[in-house]
């Protein structure tokens, strides 16, 4: 079965036909700059200009990047916070005319990974964090999602921990690769602390240059890049459409 999964980020929102039982885009993904200011109404014309695109009339998954409970966006740190309490899901299926799943963006990815990527058949805890605008966070017990866990806001030094270990941290105070590998580190080890996990994946777009700063990062725990790179989002967004 095809679905299309659309991934919505703080700087893109990218989406593509993906096969959900491999995994596999089966078309060449769109992405579209994110609107600014990235509100509601904007936000779904570029969702609607992507199922266009591909001239979609199936199920549609859309990913969020803060807290979706039933549709409704209920946080929005790194898009506009009008967002806050929209039923997105509603928006989004005016928007197309289509069906419509809404569900957080590092969710998404995580399923993904858990399904088709590198933590499949991975039993325990497993721990998802994605790394761009802000950090994402995906918690898995046995293969089963905890949504919503927001791991990005823990609080170091006094400030959120996304505001010094995130991908956009990195690029807005000029951090070299190896200073940002120790903020990545100690980030991962105070969840470490919290979760004990089994798995840690890494993902977002800063995936694609894992081999830059994973092999400086040192933890008990194994630490590995998402095999789906940053598709993971949208493979997971198509999956959550076609199970709904």
């Amino acid at each position: 079965m095809e679905a299309l999964g659309i991934d919505i980020g703080g700087s893109g929102i990218k989406g593509a036909p993906v096969d959900v039982a491999t995994g596999r885009l089966t078309r060449d993904r769109l992405r579209v700059p994110t609107p600014v200011p990235a509100a509601p109404e904007a936000v779904a014309e570029v969702v609607a200009r992507i199922t266009g695109h591909f001239e979609w009339a199936g199920p549609v998954g859309i990913t969020f990047p803060g807290v979706v409970v039933d549709g409704v966006t209920m946080s929005a740190a790194n898009v506009d916070r009008s967002w806050i309490g929209v039923d997105a899901r509603a928006l989004f299926a005016k928007a197309t005319g289509l069906p419509v799943t809404v569900l957080n963006d590092a969710d998404a990815a995580g399923v993904a990974e858990v399904t088709h990527g590198a933590a499949r058949e991975r039993a325990g805890v497993v721990l998802m964090l994605t790394f761009g605008t802000g950090i994402g966070s995906a918690l898995f017990i046995d293969g089963r999602l905890v949504p919503n866990t927001e791991l990005g806001h823990l609080e170091l030094h006094g400030k959120e921990a996304e505001r010094r270990a995130s991908d956009h941290a990195r690029e807005a105070h000029d951090l070299s690769w190896d200073r940002w590998a120790e903020r990545v580190e100690e980030y991962l080890r105070h969840v470490e602390m919290l979760f004990s996990p089994a798995l840690i994946v890494i993902g977002g777009g800063v995936s694609k240059k894992s081999e830059k700063f994973l092999p400086k990062v040192r933890l008990r725990t194994p630490v590995v890049p998402a095999a789906l790179l940053n598709e993971a989002g949208i493979v997971g967004a198509a999956m959550a459409a076609a199970k709904a």
